[in-house]
This record gives structure tokens, C-alpha cells and sequence, in this order.
């Protein structure tokens, strides 16, 4: 095979080739785009900071670890002696803790930095108990008393040394003692103690204790509008009067008390799965049943179930909100979660089968179809260059050397590769070459320096 045609083969190789490696290329540039967006699978095991065994924080985390196992995570309750050592262990990165139940107001601006909230969880009332007359409905009619604020760093000493703070009570002119809470009730009871603030949940076995003991009374704040105003964190409530023993009748009146509401936070590093699965698992539990065996409901309860979705202190997760806006994530009310956590991420990578090589099944045919269309049209250019020049002067060299170049375009044309579907337009090519061909033959004959025979 001659040089210039092997050159031919080569050119019609590469225009058939071309496009399909750019369209491979481009693929593959979309693809490679495509997965430096795909999150990887979630991990199959989270730990969450709670309390001690048997607390509130602690039961709600184990209710949370019923819906994460029954969609295959297994979460770790991390017992801690409260929410101030949940927070530091959330935001310590090598405690190994991606969610943590805080208590509200605990937190500073600053500390909230790299957390995201699930939302709100549970009301935690500020009970204020106190002994004597006349009766008490200002933290500031507790100047000069002996006050305990609950354990030493603890939750409850943070807040009621602030809300005593802001109404004017301070160390300077009262006694706040530190103490734990099982020697609260003989130390109000015994009176050493004028008065006493507890953040616990209104079924605490502390807080029957103290509604027990008859000079105690709780105080009924006046100014709880006020507080839950400029303390953001807090919601004002009011505890009807006999809610706590219709027998006895406590309270005796409807009591205006402050409340902050437990939160469930997470780190922000946490996978978005696991952050939606668990927001999952907070609204199922708001959707329980309230009743208890014996057919009442919880104090509060009923009030905390429309104020989830929020959250004064941290940013709300977008996954959080999502669950909240719309609920569980489609492909998870039919799929399994690890299931429809994989599909999830395998739509990143459908981009570019939607983005390239769908336009590229359709543009494919049109382009190729232009490369065949292109290589006939090159052999047409070719045919026609040899027409030119071969009037009535042209010389016998040059005759000769046209005729041979249109066998040269014939066996050229001859191995082009065709489907079908152009076999008419080659046959065309191939009877315009013959005519071409009949001409110069007619040429050559009638050439008056030439003899009859065909060319050297």
C-alpha cells in the first residue's frame, strides 16, 4: 500500500475515533467532578453524651438508640455527670462524641461554635422552693437569705446564679451554697437553708420530696414574661394549681415558673445521614403516645411537642429542618436507610450521564453522520481538483498524471468504511469518479501528441 494511502486510512481512522474519545474524555471530566461532591457512606455507629443511668437525658437517648438500631446504626450512650460535661465532650475532637442532650442556657456564643442543633426536646423547669412568709414571687426578695443553686458547675448553678445575678442577688449580699441535690430536701426541710433552685424534670423523685414537706412553697414567679424575654433560652409555663396532687391540692394556685428546653447537638462534622436519621428518631419520639400506663400524661409534655424545631442558642442543622419541613427522606419510607443512603449518593453520579452522555447519545449520530458526509465531500474536493485544467491546451503529462490520481481517489473511496445508510450517496461518489474517469479517457484518445494507447 502506497504512502498517501496508508496517510488516507490513517485520516479517516482518526475521524471516525475523534469524537468518540472526546466524548470519553468528557465523561470522564464529569464523572471526576461529579465524585469529589459524594459524601461517603455514613458510619454504622455514633456516641451521644447523656447524664447518669436512669435520668431523663439518659432515658431519651435510649429511646433515641431503639429508632437508630432499628435502622442499623448502634448508638453509644456515653453516661457524663451532666451537660456541662456533655458540652466539653462534644467539642473535644478526640472524645470520640458526635451528639450530646444539653441543657438550655448553658452555653455561650463562643461554645456553640462548631455545633448544630436537632432541636428542642424537653421541658426543664426552674423550680424555686422556699420556706416562711410572707410569700415570695421576686428573685429579688431573695437578698440576704441562704440560697443553694444546685451542685458545684453544674447546669443548674450556672443558671440560677444568673438569673440571680440579673434580679440582684449576689454572693456580696446573700449566701449561695453549692450542694447536691439528694441533701437538698433535709437541708430546706431542717431549715438551713431559706431557700433552693432545681432544674429537673417535674417527676423527679427530688421534686416530690420537696412538694411533700409542708413549710415549703414554690415560688411563682411574677416576672417570668420578663425573664423568658431577655433570656431567649427560657419559656415562661405555668404549673396549674392540682396538677401535681389533685388530693392535696398542689399547687394551690397556678404558678408562673421559667423553663429551659434540652437540646439535642450535634458536631458539625457529624455525616448529614446520621444528622437526619436521628432528627428521625427526636420527631418520632414527639409523636408517642403521651399517656402513661396509669392514662395520664406527663407535665409539659403536651407543651413541648410545638417548640421541636427550633433553637435560641445553636443554628438549626439543615437536616434537621429538612425533617422537620418534610419528613422522613423518600427513598427511606420504602429502602432500607444504608440502602437508600447509597442511592442517594449514586444520583451525584448521574450528573453526568444526564449532563454528557445523554447530549452525546443524541449529538452522537448527528456528529457522525457529518463525518461521513465530511469524508465524501473531501473526495468530491478532491474529484473536482482533477477536472480543472484538462481543456482543449492541456498537455499530455498532465492528463496522464490526472488519470492517475483518479485511481488513486478510487481505491481511496473504496475503503471507506460505510454503513447502509449512505450506500447510495458512495455510489454516487463512485459514478461521478467513473465519469471523471470516461472524460479524461476521452482526452487522452483524442490528444493529437499522443498514440491511442492508454497511459504509461
Amino acid at each position: 500500500m502506497s504512502a498517501g494511502m496508508t496517510s488516507v486510512k490513517l485520516r479517516e481512522t482518526f475521524l471516525i475515533l475523534a469524537p468518540l474519545a472526546i466524548g470519553l474524555l468528557l465523561v470522564g471530566a464529569a464523572f471526576w467532578a461529579a465524585a469529589r461532591y459524594i459524601t461517603p457512606a455514613p458510619p454504622k455507629q455514633m456516641v451521644i453524651a447523656t447524664a447518669t443511668k436512669g435520668s431523663p437525658y439518659y432515658k431519651i437517648a435510649e429511646r433515641y438508640q431503639e429508632h437508630l438500631a432499628r435502622n442499623g446504626v448502634q448508638l453509644e450512650l456515653r453516661e457524663t455527670t451532666g451537660s456541662f460535661e456533655n458540652l466539653r465532650l462534644i467539642k473535644d475532637d478526640g472524645a470520640g462524641v458526635h451528639a450530646a442532650i444539653l441543657q438550655g442556657g448553658i452555653m455561650t456564643p463562643n461554645e456553640t461554635a462548631g455545633l448544630l442543633s436537632l432541636g428542642r426536646v424537653s421541658y426543664e423547669p426552674l423550680w424555686i422552693f422556699y420556706r416562711g412568709e410572707p410569700r415570695l414571687e421576686r428573685l429579688s426578695q431573695l437578698a440576704g437569705k441562704r440560697i443553694l443553686v444546685g451542685p458545684r458547675g453544674g447546669g443548674t448553678q450556672f443558671l440560677s446564679s444568673r438569673l440571680l445575678a440579673a434580679s440582684g442577688v449576689t454572693a456580696a449580699n446573700s449566701t449561695l451554697v453549692s450542694m447536691e441535690l439528694p441533701d437538698y430536701v433535709d437541708e430546706l426541710a431542717s431549715g438551713k437553708a431559706d431557700a433552693g433552685f432545681l432544674v429537673l424534670a417535674p417527676d423527679a423523685r427530688t421534686i416530690q420530696r420537696l412538694f411533700a414537706i409542708d413549710d415549703l412553697k414554690l415560688m411563682s414567679l411574677s416576672q417570668a414574661d420578663a425573664y423568658a424575654q431577655r433570656f431567649p433560652f427560657l419559656s415562661r409555663i405555668e404549673l396549674k394549681q392540682g396538677i401535681v396532687d389533685f388530693g392535696r391540692n398542689v399547687p394551690a394556685v397556678d404558678t408562673s415558673l421559667v423553663a429551659t428546653l434540652a437540646a439535642v447537638a450535634v458536631r458539625e462534622d457529624l455525616h448529614p445521614a446520621l444528622a437526619n436519621l436521628l432528627t428521625q428518631a427526636i420527631l418520632a419520639e414527639r409523636h408517642q403516645p403521651v399517656m402513661g400506663p396509669n392514662g395520664e400524661a406527663p407535665i409539659f409534655q403536651r407543651m413541648a411537642e410545638s417548640v421541636v424545631a427550633s433553637d435560641p442558642e445553636m443554628a438549626l442543622s439543615d437536616e434537621a429542618r429538612r425533617v422537620y419541613r418534610s419528613g422522613t427522606p423518600f427513598l427511606q419510607r420504602f429502602l432500607p436507610f444504608w440502602l437508600a443512603t447509597l442511592a442517594d449518593r449514586m444520583m451525584v453520579m448521574l450528573l453526568p450521564i444526564v449532563g454528557v452522555l445523554l447530549p452525546m447519545l443524541r449529538i452522537g449520530p448527528m456528529l457522525y453522520s457529518w463525518q461521513v458526509r465530511r469524508r465524501l465531500l473531501y473526495w468530491y474536493r478532491e474529484l473536482m481538483v482533477v477536472e480543472e485544467d484538462i481543456g482543449p491546451d492541456a498537455d499530455a503529462e498532465l492528463i496522464r498524471r490526472k488519470r492517475a490520481r483518479v485511481e488513486e481517489i478510487e481505491l481511496a473511496v473504496n475503503e471507506i468504511p460505510l454503513p447502509l445508510t449512505f450506500s447510495n450517496q458512495l455510489y454516487d461518489l463512485r459514478a461521478h469518479i467513473d465519469i471523471v474517469r470516461r472524460r479524461l479517457g476521452e482526452r487522452w484518445d483524442t490528444h493529437p501528441r499522443m498514440p491511442v494507447s492508454g497511459p504509461a
